[in-house]
């Protein structure tokens, strides 16, 4: 069965850190592109980062609005892919998904993050 869970989320601080992990299982995460979305309250879902497939040289890429504090990174030993997320804002309190194409969309339950003092 082809599936990916999301793990990592909670509560922090501003300021603070966490890291994601999306675990796959069904296909090998480094040969397709591994995408993370997020959907803040009453905002519509966002692409903010992906990873790219080792076929592609694995390049990552992110929105403008998480570029310089997120960081995308694939481990092909636990075929997860983790979202390491640094200097969090109030504004990135969202649900967090890990999206992947293998072709037909795959997409997590997601899971919750939220920024707050």
């Amino acid at each position: 069965q082809v599936q990916v869970v999301e793990s990592g989320g909670g509560l922090v601080q501003p300021g603070g850190s966490l890291k994601l992990s999306c675990a796959a299982s069904g296909f090998t995460v480094n040969t397709y592109k591994m995408n993370w979305y997020r959907q803040a309250p009453g905002k519509e879902r966002e692409w903010i980062a992906d990873i790219n497939p080792v076929a592609l040289g694995g390049r990552t890429d992110y929105a403008d609005n998480v570029r310089g504090r997120f960081a995308v990174s694939r481990d092909d030993g636990t075929n997860t892919v983790s979202l390491q997320m640094n200097s969090l804002k109030p504004e990135d309190t969202a649900i967090y998904y890990c999206h992947v194409r293998v072709p037909q969309a795959i997409w997590g339950r997601g899971t919750q993050i939220t920024v707050s003092s």
